[in-house]
């Protein structure tokens, strides 16, 4: 019965927020860079924020300082998302949430302060390629959905974090999903969205990793990693401004470039996630021999993909300088 209500709750205020955004025109227009063609509703993935609020009202404050730092980079976010800001101040904004993050952990101490150092710059990192990965309809619901239920399944086992914490997340998602999962969006999740998501989803994953010392574990992020990482590695190597929005991550061109439909590229990706996840759960290897052999896979296929398809971005790209 409770979750029912935190779900009739949640639906009416993401309804809610259509109406205040609508309202207030917080709108994503479509633009030469964009995968997308109508005027859709912006930051429908506030919905993550008031779930992670309910989740605390329902079940209590027991990861007070982990909601502080959520709450934080999710309404700097949401403010990004109404009037961009420098990304100095993002930034800033970022380290400090996930600073917060690593407080709630219990793993700040002095003695290996460059180990902090390294591990804060790679999760603000990891946050921000969610972002980055945040083009098509569905992705963003459907791929936290498979990074969501391995983490599920294994808490399932062996209690690593609040069951309640992950099932008020799932919901949350679901309700995000059944507006934006759709071949016409009624909402995008914005940056409020896909920065929260990663945030609430890096905090379950991390206490995964510190309950069972196994970093092996972040296989469950692999598939956005892979096209987020070699992306990037692709721009540097064509001398591009990484800061510069673009359309060259493997989804993007699926969608856009093969034409493939954006519900299908989501279903790929969450499927693809899916199906690593639970293979290293299941596969009766040694855990970091599955990690890097997954690693190689995805790496390969990147490039094969991207050797095959990538000079219909190309022809894009000098069709709209004509």
């Amino acid at each position: 019965m409770i979750y029912f209500i935190i779900t009739l709750l949640l639906v009416l205020l993401e309804l809610a927020y259509f109406r205040v955004a609508d309202r207030f025109n917080i709108i994503d227009k479509p633009n030469l860079r964009s995968s997308h063609t109508l005027v859709t509703l912006r930051g429908g993935g506030i919905v993550f924020l008031f779930g992670a609020w309910i989740y605390a009202a329902f079940f209590g404050l027991d990861y007070g300082w982990f909601l502080l730092g959520l709450s934080l980079i999710g309404l700097v976010s949401f403010v990004d998302d109404i009037h961009s800001l420098p990304d100095s101040a993002r930034l800033v904004v970022q380290f400090t949430a996930m600073f917060l993050m690593f407080y709630q952990f219990g793993i700040l101490n002095w003695h290996d302060w460059w180990i902090v150092l390294i591990a804060l710059i790679v999760c603000v990192g990891i946050t921000n390629a969610y972002n980055f990965m945040d083009g098509i309809n569905g992705i963003t619901g459907g791929y936290s959905l498979a990074v969501l239920a391995p983490l599920i399944y294994l808490n399932s086992r062996e209690e690593f974090i609040s069951m309640p914490y992950l099932y008020v997340t799932g919901l949350s998602l679901l309700v995000f999903c059944f507006f934006n999962f759709r071949t016409k969006a009624k909402c995008f999740a914005g940056d409020v969205g896909s920065i929260t998501i990663a945030f609430i989803l890096l905090f379950a994953l991390g206490k995964l990793i510190l309950h069972t010392q196994n970093f092996a574990y972040i296989i469950f992020l692999a598939v956005y990693g892979a096209d987020t990482v070699l992306t990037i590695c692709h721009r540097i190597q064509l001398h591009e401004n990484l800061g510069e929005a673009h359309r060259k991550h493997a989804y993007q061109l699926m969608a856009n470039e093969l034409k493939i439909p954006h519900v299908q590229v989501s279903m790929f990706y969450m499927t693809l996630q899916l199906v690593i996840s639970f293979g290293m759960i299941f596969c009766p290897v040694n855990n970091y021999i599955y990690l890097g052999a997954t690693i190689v896979a995805l790496l390969m296929a990147y490039l094969i993909f991207m050797k095959k398809n990538y000079y219909l971005h190309e022809a894009y790209l000098k069709s709209q300088k004509l």
